[in-house]
């Protein structure tokens, strides 16, 4: 075993502009938010312990990151449900500093939504792997699992042992810091000091486009954009009925021409006017 962590190690220093996020000694560079979940280092590995009617407990860089590749190692208890975020935030004016922001699954129930995106505390759900039956198969329980996180400009895709989990197309946060997740368990006593590993977490900020791994014909895109279309919805025959922008293209139902009145583009949205029901 540590052999092989030795091995891992040096790949990484061998591959140019890979950064890890733990010094194997401390918790330099993190800070705990939200919750009371404990916290401890075992060799080079951190390790998260499930807490008894505590909040959602996140061990959160100080830095933030904006455009990455991440990769890290993970194993959790079957009894328990974790996950990674990045690009997220913890600020005094949205819910009194509760985390929100991207957060790759790590589920070991029946559900499999491992690899998948979830958006704490704000949007829920936005890659489930219910799109994604292959990507279902990734995760192996009772082992450690290699995670990938892919995060340039407004595409995100993610990896569970080399399997495409999820690929999406967002821009509501562009920079946050990257947090291990102890989920909360309320007051199941029998899952409490219950764990969750992780290991080998590395990141690349510099040079990205030359690591970028390709999309799995198997795993669908989610573009949340308005009025976009990736390449990927082009290739499978979407087009734009409106541009989000003008009238181009649209009329009256009574006239060759867009109505004078009664319409407007504002913000995106094409909106109808109020009219009293006439």
């Amino acid at each position: 075993m540590v052999l092989a962590c030795l091995l891992l190690a040096t790949s990484y220093a061998q591959k140019e502009g890979w950064t890890p996020l733990f010094n194997g000694k401390d918790f330099t560079g993190f800070k705990k938010l939200n919750g009371d979940a404990e916290y401890r280092i075992e060799g080079d590995v951190i390790v998260g312990i499930s807490k008894e009617n505590t909040p959602n407990t996140f061990l959160a860089t100080e830095k933030t990151y904006g455009d990455f590749i991440l990769e890290f190692e993970v194993w959790v208890d079957a009894s328990l449900n974790s996950g990674v975020q990045f690009r997220s935030l913890s600020t005094a004016d949205y819910n009194n500093g509760r985390v929100h922001g991207y957060q790759v699954e790590i589920d070991p129930s029946k559900r499999a939504y491992s690899g998948g995106i979830y958006d704490e505390a704000r949007r829920g759900w936005i890659y489930p792997l219910s799109l994604n039956e292959v990507g279902q198969t990734a995760f192996v329980n009772g082992g450690w699992n290699k995670y990938r996180v892919e995060a340039i400009g407004n595409e995100i895709r993610t990896w569970v042992n080399g399997i495409n989990t999820a690929n999406l197309v967002d821009d509501m946060t562009t920079e946050g810091f990257i947090a291990l997740q102890v989920h909360s368990i309320g007051k199941n006593t029998s899952h409490a000091g219950r764990e969750i590993r992780w290991r080998n977490i590395y990141i690349k900020t510099d040079n990205l486009q030359a690591e970028r791994m390709a999309m799995a014909p198997y795993a669908q895109e989610v573009n949340l954009i308005p009025n976009s279309l990736t390449e990927y919805e082009k290739r499978k025959g979407w087009r734009l009925l409106w541009d989000g922008k003008t009238t181009n293209g649209w009329r009256s139902a009574r006239a060759p021409e867009f109505p004078k009145s009664g319409w407007a583009v504002e913000n995106g949205e094409l909106i109808v006017m109020e009219s009293g029901g006439g």
